[in-house]
């Protein structure tokens, strides 16, 4: 993973004397809250419903046993003992002491990580595949790519000050989207040569997002030659920059530009802008790749035998427990004789990607026995220990057992994404966290969570979708009816390479009846699918919504 030099080390340190100087002014009095909170934003400090917020950035959600050690001490030392990881791949913090966010920060330092450019109108922390690196269908590593942008975007004088936030993510996989590209600002897929050819480059999307007005995001340029990425990228920032609306910030989105325009007048326009800049600087040049590429080259594999009738025998051994965590949470590594482990932060009665410092503590220590000292967030808040020698999986799953991670349900509908919601934020509706611990806790029949499938669930608890609502099999979005918390329901939406955005199905449902309506769509589904091969989202696209509106609203 990347490390940093002499310079990053510089600017982060200095980063944090400067934060630690404008927050004592702010406790003195001497600057006032407005004025206190683009500085605040400018380090990734929020204020919520009862408390700050602190998100720390993880970049393309890559993690040493030691920073993942680092987090677990920050959060039992200025927190209460757990941390919240995000659907950006990033770690929040939800109840730091104003005071005591400069020695976070400074804590941080010593490990190389920061908040800057995890809040406010910039380009945010770049995300990818969460199994970057060790996936067998992948192309190319797309972290490389991403630490590459990090490094471009980072203090951007241009782009420092957008019209609205950004984000940007980046695959490395050319036809298994495990990284949401089609509902980012920018998404960036590696692709193979279109004339044949050994190299490869990129396809660009641009103008997806979810939020009040949800796009899947277009293709703005079908091949991208590697070298010309960064280019590419900062034309579209320019054409973006330009025209962006600023006196709206609901219509601040490049989605809403896009729209605005049409995909071809945008496409041109980035174009025009291209041509002016695209022989320049920013050219990506090979030692320049290979610099970056060093910091991510494969550890030190053992050579093994294939595990995977091994895997195998597992899943279908004695051993229930064993082959459902097996058949769910583990998957084939490139390199036989590994397995990737997805660590599950989805127990019944907890709300969904929370982790204590102690689960965070043996997860490095898993990393570190089993592994290569690393750990991977995913953007579906979950982790990954990406480097398991196969025959260790009984070993690591006893040990994730007994610290309540080994829930077998990575990729099913307890595989809950939510926002904070109404418990925390002072922009949400209505709570997202009760209503998926209660789901988690009425699907508690492993085998019917097992029949039922891979179901995507995600819930909001406001418009503004932090929980991604709009691309769940199953969408929950909280809205408020005269003071009272109620919950539509939507179906049909993907973020992965079939991407789509779900539609809802009907009246809301009070908060008293929405887990008993997302029961009774999973029965629907259960009973009337062709066969237990069709999955959810297909008969969703087969049935269409009259099934499940009959069962639930009857006459009505």
């Amino acid at each position: 993973m990347y490390r940093y030099d002499h310079y990053d080390q510089t600017i982060v340190d200095q980063r944090v004397a400067q934060f630690r100087d404008q927050v004592s002014r702010r406790l003195s009095g001497e600057i006032s809250e407005d004025e206190f909170k683009p500085l605040r934003l400018q380090n990734g400090l929020y204020m919520q419903l009862h408390a700050y917020m602190l998100r720390v950035a993880i970049p393309y959600g890559l993690l040493s046993s030691r920073q993942l050690r680092k987090l677990a001490e920050v959060s039992r030392k200025y927190d209460r003992g757990y941390g919240h990881f995000s659907t950006r791949q990033n770690i929040q913090y939800n109840w730091p002491r104003l005071q005591d966010v400069p020695k976070i920060l400074a804590e941080l330092a010593t490990v190389e990580m920061h908040s800057i450019q995890t809040s406010g109108n910039c380009i945010r922390n770049t995300t990818s595949d969460h199994l970057a690196g060790v996936a067998r269908d992948e192309l190319v590593d797309p972290r490389v790519y991403c630490e590459i942008i990090r490094q471009w975007s980072t203090f951007h004088p241009e782009f420092a000050f957008l019209p609205r936030k950004f984000k940007i993510a980046v695959t490395g996989a050319p036809t298994a989207d495990r990284a949401a590209v089609r509902v980012h600002d920018i998404g960036v897929r590696v692709v193979p040569d279109p004339e044949g050819g050994d190299d490869y480059g990129f396809q660009i999307l641009v103008g997806g997002g979810l939020g009040r007005t949800p796009r899947i995001a277009q293709v703005c340029r079908e091949f991208l030659p590697r070298e010309q990425l960064l280019s590419y990228l900062e034309a579209i920032l320019r054409v973006y920059n330009r025209h962006g609306r600023r006196d709206n910030k609901f219509k601040a989105r490049i989605k809403i530009l896009v729209g605005a325009l049409g995909i071809a007048e945008f496409k041109g326009q980035v174009e025009e802008e291209w041509a002016q800049i695209r022989d320049g600087a920013m050219t990506l040049t090979q030692a320049e790749f290979d610099r970056v590429a060093a910091y991510f080259q494969d550890p030190d594999y053992a050579e093994l035998e294939p595990s995977d009738l091994f895997v195998d025998s597992l899943k279908l051994g004695k051993d229930r427990t064993l082959g459902r965590w097996v058949a769910s949470n583990v998957i084939g590594h490139k390199i036989p004789g590994y397995s990737i482990v997805m660590v599950s932060l989805k127990p019944k009665g907890k709300p969904p990607g929370d982790a204590t410092a102690e689960q965070m503590e043996l997860v490095a220590d898993l990393a570190d026995r089993y592994g290569f000292g690393r750990v991977v967030v995913t953007h579906e808040q979950n982790l990954v220990l990406p480097d398991v020698e196969s025959r260790h999986l009984p070993e690591v799953h006893a040990q994730l057992s007994a610290s309540s991670l080994a829930e077998p349900n990575v990729g099913k509908v307890t595989d809950i994404i939510a926002c904070p919601g109404l418990d925390y934020c002072n922009l949400a509706n209505a709570r997202s966290i009760p209503i998926a611990t209660e789901i988690g806790e009425r699907i508690d029949d492993l085998d019917y969570l097992h029949d039922l499938g891979d179901i995507s669930l995600n819930i909001s608890g406001c418009i503004n979708a932090c929980g991604h609502h709009h691309v769940g099999n199953i969408g929950i979005l909280g809205i408020d009816k005269q003071g009272e918390e109620f919950y539509q329901l939507m179906l049909g939406g993907s973020s992965s390479d079939d991407a789509s955005l779900g539609r809802i199905l009907g009246p809301a449902f009070p908060r008293a009846e929405v887990v008993e309506a997302v029961a009774t769509v999973l029965r629907t589904y259960i009973d009337q699918r062709e066969s237990a091969d069709e999955r959810f989202l297909d008969y969703v696209r087969r049935a269409g919504f009259e099934p499940f509106k009959e069962r639930l609203y009857g006459d009505a």
